[in-house]
């Protein structure tokens, strides 16, 4: 098998939560440039429709509106793939929030939105679209759920982001838990981004880039191509033999914390 070959996606068809900005946007990209046919879906239809005829201008994306915080829209975003698809070879749970607030104002509602999208979204998209998964997967050839965990669900962050924190050490027990009940027709993952430019990530860029960039190994931040890179090399066959693992794509920060 040539190189090229080997890390190929070509043809392959995804769909990428949480795809029209962030993190989700740099996978989305990359997918498409690869050759495969990507949806994206994000709760704000205008910018699921701007991003996906963005994306359209170097290979196949669609966009759909969903916001994956409920039960009810993931199954209806399920639903709305498997209308247009008979199989589904890549998922990307990258749809996600966040909440900052001191400790003694840290309430319920800091909590609630934040782990019912980032856990129990994940959770209940990837079982409404295992059918598609597994029509797509083989023992050889597995279906690939990617989920997008954190650095701050393995280590401790800087701000008092309780709430994200804890979804994503959950994110990462969620992908392990479902990589063995999946196997062996479909692989389950997760990239642990991170420092990367995002919407999500600008408030703590804004206080504390010049300390984080002095505390990474690499000595900076992540671009588009280290967060693409890593999806594709997960959904290609080079990452076929790979289910369970959690990948910190951060320049070293989380193994030396």
């Amino acid at each position: 098998m040539s190189a090229q070959d080997l890390f190929s996606i070509s043809g392959k068809t995804a769909l990428v939560t949480g795809g029209s900005r962030g993190i989700g946007k740099m996978i989305a990209e990359g997918f498409v440039e690869a050759g495969a046919k990507v949806y994206i879906a994000s709760r704000k239809a205008e910018v699921v429709a701007e991003v996906a005829e963005e994306l359209s201008a170097k290979g196949t994306c669609i966009g759909i509106p969903a916001d994956l915080s409920t039960e009810a829209e993931c199954r209806r975003l399920a639903d709305e793939i498997a209308s247009r698809e008979d199989h589904l070879d890549i998922l990307v749970n990258n749809a996600g929030a966040t909440w900052g607030t001191p400790l003694a104002d840290f309430d319920e509602a800091a909590f609630e939105r934040v782990l019912a999208l980032n856990v129990k979204g994940v959770f209940h998209l990837t079982r409404f679209l295992v059918p598609l998964l597994e029509a797509a997967g083989t023992q050889e050839e597995p279906a690939r759920v990617i989920n997008i965990g954190s650095v701050d669900g393995i280590g401790v962050p800087i701000m008092e982001t309780y709430s994200y924190s804890a979804s994503k050490a959950a994110v990462h027990q969620l992908t392990r838990h479902l990589a063995k009940r999946l196997a062996p027709r479909i692989t389950v993952n997760a990239i642990a981004p991170g420092p990367f430019e995002s919407k999500m990530m600008a408030a703590t860029l804004a206080a504390f880039e010049e300390q984080i960039v002095a505390s990474a190994p690499l000595k900076r931040i992540g671009r588009p191509d280290d967060m693409a890179g890593t999806a594709i090399f997960l959904s290609s066959r080079a990452g076929a033999y790979l289910t369970g693992t959690i990948i910190p794509v951060d320049g070293g920060i989380a193994t030396t914390r």
